[in-house]
């Protein structure tokens, strides 16, 4: 940027935040979030600490303003221990709502109860007859860590119950914002880096294995749900609550019965106002049917019950400029439009695009090249554009037009002289798509995801390769990969003799595949790694999936109406048909076998990092998932184990600072003996 664009940027920059400023703390009206706000601020920071001589003494930069998990004995659940979906927006409720009472059907309306989502760490809690008996962590949902002599430590949590009743209740730990503020102090002055947030607090807390620790940081709780009883559970939410309390548990007193979605939504609008008066830090609300007969009706997918629903607070938000509008096309060929954005801060992550899902979204935003926009994380996931900041605009941004034909969808052999293939929106939707079905864009990216890690895992051959392949004709369908000979390669070029003589032997190495690596690499729309894998232990056969009924495949667990809608399709289209029909011709699909006695790791959940001496990635975490155990790809405080070799990165530091064990391949075939 050049000094008389900093100028101008630093400008608008000082105008903008000085109105906003004037909006909140003087009229008392928020028109932009303390976080955007506060991002617009740091930018200005950056811009004067590059020209210092640009600093004036009326810019609003110048005011003053564990231990090892592997020590914790594991707890198996008597209850699954599911999580929620979430919402973001009245409309979601909205949608949430139709979908509850399309299933309940007519006559069976439901009402809801809305409680205030704390931010904490959530705890699992068995009494036998009146008495604390084992306190437990979420874990993987089926075990976690027995946090027993600790969570005694929570005086909030009572050890002998009003009644002598066995019950599974669950609910969170939390930590004060008071106290959060003291141990920070603290941290300050012994000159140790500061806590981020209190959950992270509260959960490296509970897993201190000294619990004269855990006594010192004054942990407090609240139950909100009764898992599990030697009684007939309570017929409505309202009432399990209420009897909560009389067994003696600490109950949020902030929960209401709803008799309506759109009471929720004002439950959910008023508590974002109110929720930084409270002691505890909030990020939402939760949303439950209210009568227990209609839970039970609409019950579970395969990771969250469908009478519930976590309705969150706006997300993290920071500001940023859009520096082009750009369209990619998927493996399905619909095309997304994707604002490349100048690198920002955003909820812990560096963000340097953000999606615009769809024409009618551009429309509604009216986002142009070169506006400043506000960007909000939902979840992990790419962030969203949800507000420009016109009066930041300076004339000189682009309206984005949207074309009638993109290269990308031409077909395969297109000239570059010929121009594009054309584009339609999709009857109905807001999406659009390529006409020709076998565009080279789409063509390519199925071929790349077919022989990627998570389907055939094909060494050598790479997306350079594939797109050689496919301009030469030399494969059309999957099988084509393995019907290719030497001299097909040595007319290519950068091929030579050694070249071709590896990637013919990669291939053939490949010539056994396990189902559900399969059913990844048929770019089955919804159809990834654990839906795969959930669809390959259920049928067992490919022969099982294809003359399956759909009723069958949506009810499995992990897979659902749309999904198994998905598959159903899929498998019954000719074109598909045919493709399987040639694959199998090429390639040994392997059965799923049930191995007696291969859960050694069942509820451990290993990270792996670096070059093993003997086992590929691919191989380490195969192994994992054979024996019951689970792979991420970052290190939390719930990760058991982490897998190291050679020249590990910045995982290996991430468990030594959190206390994770490390092993080597070696401790790793102990375990699994």
């Amino acid at each position: 940027m050049s000094k008389k664009e900093a100028v101008e940027r630093i400008n608008i920059l000082r105008r903008t935040i000085n109105r906003h400023r004037y909006l909140y703390h003087v009229l008392d009206q928020e028109e932009m979030s303390e976080a955007a706000l506060d991002s617009l601020k740091h930018e200005l920071a950056e811009l004067e600490a590059e020209y210092p001589d640009l600093v004036t003494p009326d810019s609003p930069t110048q005011r003053v303003g564990g231990e090892p998990l592997d020590k914790f004995s594991k707890v198996e659940h008597t209850v699954p221990q599911w999580s929620f979906n979430d919402a973001f927006s009245p409309e979601e409720m909205r949608d949430f709502d139709k979908r509850i009472k399309k299933v309940l059907g007519s006559g069976r309306v439901p009402t809801y109860v809305a409680e205030l989502k704390i931010d904490g760490f959530k705890i699992v809690l068995t009494y036998d007859k009146g008495l604390l008996k084992t306190a437990a962590t979420r874990g993987n949902g089926r075990v976690g860590e027995d946090v027993t002599a600790n969570v005694r430590t929570v005086e909030a949590i009572p050890l002998k119950l009003e009644k002598e009743v066995s019950v599974v209740v669950e609910g969170e730990i939390w930590l004060s914002k008071d106290n959060f503020d003291k141990i920070n102090q603290e941290q300050k002055d012994k000159g140790e880096p500061l806590y981020a947030n209190p959950r992270n607090v509260a959960a490296g807390t509970i897993r201190q294995l000294d619990p004269r620790v855990v006594a010192s940081r004054r942990l407090d709780n609240f139950v909100y749900d009764l898992a599990q009883a030697d009684f007939a559970l309570p017929p409505t939410q309202q009432a399990e609550l209420e009897l909560l309390a009389e067994l003696g548990f600490k109950v949020n007193k902030h929960h209401t019965l709803c008799p309506t979605i759109e009471e929720v939504i004002a439950f959910w609008q008023k508590w974002q106002n109110k929720k930084d008066k409270e002691p505890y830090w909030l990020d939402g609300i939760v949303v439950k049917v209210n009568e227990r007969e209609y839970q039970t009706a609409l019950g579970y997918t395969g990771k969250a019950p469908r009478f519930a629903i976590a309705f969150k607070f706006p997300a993290e938000q920071a500001t940023t400029v859009v520096e082009d509008i750009v369209l990619q096309v998927g493996r399905q060929g619909t095309i997304t439009p994707v604002a490349r954005l100048r690198p920002t801060l955003l909820a812990g992550s560096t963000v340097s695009r953000a999606t615009l899902h769809n024409e009618d979204e551009i429309k509604r935003l009216d986002v142009r090249i070169g506006d400043t926009v506000i960007l909000q994380k939902a979840g992990d996931v790419i962030p969203d554009i949800v507000k420009v900041l016109t009066e930041m605009r300076t004339g000189q941004e682009k309206v984005f037009k949207w074309p009638t034909e993109l290269e990308a969808c031409a077909p395969i052999g297109t000239s570059a002289k010929a121009g594009g293939g054309p584009i339609e929106r999709i009857p109905g939707q807001a999406a659009w798509r390529c006409v020709n079905k076998n565009s080279f864009a789409q063509l390519k990216r199925k071929f790349y995801h077919f022989v990627s890690k998570t389907a055939f895992d094909i060494e050598k051959l790479g997306p350079r390769v594939i797109d050689v392949l496919l301009e030469n004709k030399l494969v059309v369908r999957y099988d084509d990969i393995f019907k290719l000979k030497k001299g097909d390669l040595l007319v290519l070029p950068r091929f030579a003799e050694k070249s071709a003589d590896n990637l013919i032997k990669a291939i053939d190495e490949k010539r056994q595949v396990s189902l559900a690596r399969l059913l990844v690499a048929l770019s089955i729309p919804g159809v990834g790694e654990e839906t795969a894998e959930d669809v390959a232990k259920h049928f067992g056969v490919l022969t099982k999936i294809e003359k399956a009924g759909l009723a069958e495949l949506q009810a499995i667990t992990g897979v659902g109406e749309v999904v198994g809608q998905a598959i159903y399709d899929w498998f019954r289209e000719k074109e598909n048909q045919n493709l399987v029909k040639g694959l199998l011709a090429e390639v040994k699909v392997l059965p799923v076998k049930k191995e007696a006695g291969a859960q050694k790791l069942a509820g451990l959940k290993f990270v792996l990092t670096g070059t093993l001496p003997t086992l590929s990635r691919d191989e380490a975490k195969m192994l994992v998932k054979q024996n019951g155990g689970e792979v991420a790809g970052s290190v939390s405080a719930k990760t058991d184990y982490v897998l190291a070799g050679e020249e590990a990165g910045s995982k290996l530091g991430k468990a030594q600072e959190l206390g994770v064990k490390v092993i080597d391949e070696k401790e790793f075939r102990k375990m699994l003996g």
